[in-house]
Formats: C-alpha cells, structure tokens, sequence
C-alpha cells in the first residue's frame, strides 16, 4: 500500500515556510494548517482548519500525514504530544537536497533542512530541527525536541539533550555532551561537556 502524500500542517510562519518548500519539492500535497489564530500573511495560500486546541482534528486529518511547523522546542513539543495522544500519523520530512545516511535513525516529527548532512549511525530523536546545512556527523545522538540552526557543526558522537538549541554556525567538538535544557549562542565553540543548564556564548565558550 503506497504512504499518503497528504499533509496536515500545525503551525504557519516562517520556519513553516522552509517546511512547505522541503514538503513541496518531495512530493507532498499540503492539504492546509492548523494554528490558534489565523495567519494574516499566507504566501502558499493554504486553507485555514482551526485552533488545534478546539477544532476535532481527528475527523479532519483521519489517517493523513500530520507535521509540525514551528521552530520553538516547546511548543512544538505541545504538538507532537498532541498528536501521539490523538494517534495521528506523524513522519520525518527530509528536504531533497540532504545527504542522510541510511545508517542514521530518525524518529518522527523530525525535520531535515536543505543540504543538511546527516552521517552514519546518527541516532536523532522526534520532533528535532536540523536545519539549513547543518552537519551532524557521525553517531551523533540527538535528543527530542532540539534545533540544531543553520550551519551548525556538530562533530562525530556528540550527544545534545533533550529541548536543547544549537545556535548558528556554532561547532560541537567530537565526542561532547550536553545536557538537556541548554542553548548554545550562534558562533559558538564547544569544546567541554556542558552539565549546567543554561544560555552558553562563545569562544572561549562562557555562561551568560
């Protein structure tokens, strides 16, 4: 039985701009989004369903595709546990332009950018951003909910927390760990273990 190709989107702005166009350029037909208001800016001029809080999603969507279209990690953490409690069918959006090992785990809910490069035995959590040409190499281990921005590096076995946010060209060396919870600054280098929670800056990498 051939997958639907059919898509349900959950939240309209701009990352989910980025989604659309990955979705888009792999075949997927974008049936129209949920979001608690309706967006005044509608560029892909996608059909309005309702406030995911109060509209009977289920009936809507029935066993279509269903993604999450928004950067912030907890909110769209919300979605996806709104969607496992539903039993809606979730999937991994993978841009055309990414190179992704066949080794590489993915879980669902996950959103792989344009030219990202994703390397063997990656193990990637659900509802994680990689986005826009970031690297992560191999058997990386990516824990749900994280973004990883645009042009982040993240060097082979490193392990990033759940809820976490890797900022823009930031570098992870080889074989770090960083605990749950922790945002690292754009430009960022990573160079120890972090275990402290926290916003981390720069090079020498400091807590604000």
């Amino acid at each position: 039985m051939q997958e639907s190709r059919s898509v349900y989107l959950f939240g309209y702005s701009g990352h989910a701009y980025v989604v659309i166009e990955s979705l888009m350029a792999a075949g997927y037909e974008i049936k129209g989004y949920f979001d608690i208001v309706q967006a005044k800016n509608n560029p892909y001029h996608l059909a309005y369903l309702g406030d995911e809080k109060q509209a009977d999603i289920k009936a809507i969507v029935k066993d279509q595709l269903v993604f999450p279209c928004v950067g912030d990690n907890s909110v769209r953490k919300r979605l996806i546990e709104l969607f496992d409690t539903q039993q809606l069918k979730q999937f991994v959006a993978i841009d055309p332009s990414a190179l992704v090992s066949q080794t590489a785990s993915i879980q669902p809910s996950t959103y792989i950018g344009k030219g990202v490069a994703l390397n063997a035995q990656a193990v990637i959590g659900k509802g994680v951003i990689l986005n826009t040409l970031s690297i992560v190499e191999h058997e990386c281990n990516i824990g749900n909910y994280v973004h990883i921005a645009p042009n982040a590096v993240l060097c082979g076995n490193v392990s990033v927390g759940e809820n976490s946010f890797i900022g823009s060209n930031a570098v992870v060396r080889q074989s770090i760990r960083i605990s749950a919870g922790n945002l690292i600054g754009a430009g960022s280098v990573v160079t120890a273990n972090i275990e402290e929670n926290g916003v981390w800056v720069g090079n020498k990498l400091r807590k604000l």
